[in-house]
């Protein structure tokens, strides 16, 4: 069964360092192109989207040394295994957004304030971003298959992260319009905009990788109940309880059998009950029953 769960996180981390790889070239590719132009035509939200999109880079550099991490087989410090570091790997990207929310933002704020306007709209503007956009496109929707067909927060997170670039990057382009439309003002305002919408993944990014790491259930108490009532020999079951990562979950629970069933046959219908569960939930790492006789109380000796 080690041996099992071994094979099953290194080749997690295998596919999922392999996503973060391709995911990084192409955020490269589409950073330094947003980032460049914008700045060679001092368009503000042009190189505010190209930031964002750095930071997509940098968070897949993240999430590839988290990957690596959390792909360690379990040992003696960590006997649950590293799984969980996929999750800070997350947060550290949660972490560089707000940072970068900040930076644009305060730029934007900055540039308003001055009355300065000073971006250069030609057709090259809007052929970058419109390039940059379809490849954003690609990208989030290839991470988000490649998240629940891995079961990964890091790379769900990313394809979040991914997903506001492609907004801001929508954005953007309505900005250069209004810019080219005689509203200069309107460069510093999508930029506020792409600062809202980092911030907003930001919380995503939070809220999704600090659920397993509060221990928040994993897999439905009312569901777990039903599935081992349908065991016949079972007469009940309590102190469900499951935590973990969406690749990596545990459980544990409290199986109430006949009590003059014998140790052998309680033990079958354990094993019966495992099987059953790792069926319906291929994450399912391990699960611990502990055995009880159906009326009995602890408190009488």
């Amino acid at each position: 069964m080690l041996q099992t769960n071994l094979l099953h996180t290194n080749s997690h981390a295998r596919s999922v360092a392999r996503v973060l790889a391709v995911v990084f070239v192409l955020n490269v590719v589409v950073a330094l192109a947003k980032l460049l132009w914008g700045i060679m035509s001092q368009s503000m939200s042009m190189s505010a989207d190209g930031i964002h999109s750095l930071i997509d880079s940098l968070g897949n550099v993240v999430g590839l040394i988290g990957i690596f991490i959390a792909g360690r087989p379990a040992d003696s410090t960590h006997p649950y295994g590293h799984s969980k570091f996929e999750l800070f790997a997350s947060l550290v990207i949660g972490c560089f957004l707000i940072i970068a929310a900040f930076e644009v933002g305060s730029g934007a704020i900055e540039r308003i304030f001055s009355g300065v306007y000073v971006a250069t709209i030609t057709p090259m503007s809007y052929t970058v971003m419109g390039i940059t956009l379809v490849v954003n496109l690609c990208v989030t929707t290839y991470e988000r298959k490649c998240a629940k067909r891995f079961s990964s927060s890091i790379l769900a997170a990313d394809a979040m992260h991914t997903l506001s670039d492609v907004l801001t990057s929508i954005g953007v382009i309505v900005g250069l319009v209004l810019v080219q439309a005689g509203f200069p003002i309107a460069d510093p305002i999508m930029a506020l905009v792409v600062t809202v919408f980092i911030v907003i993944s930001a919380i995503s990014v939070f809220r999704s990788s600090l659920r397993p790491l509060s221990d928040h259930s994993q897999i439905p108490k009312e569901r777990i109940l039903e599935m081992a009532k349908e065991i016949p020999g079972v007469v009940d079951v309590h102190a469900v309880r499951s935590r973990g990562t969406e690749a990596e979950v545990y459980c544990d629970l409290h199986l109430l059998v006949d009590p003059q069933m014998t140790v052998l046959e309680a033990h079958r219908l354990g094993d019966k009950l495992e099987s059953k569960l790792k069926d319906a939930f291929p994450s399912l790492v391990e699960v611990l029953i502990h055995v009880e006789p159906y009326g009995y109380d602890d408190d009488v000796l």
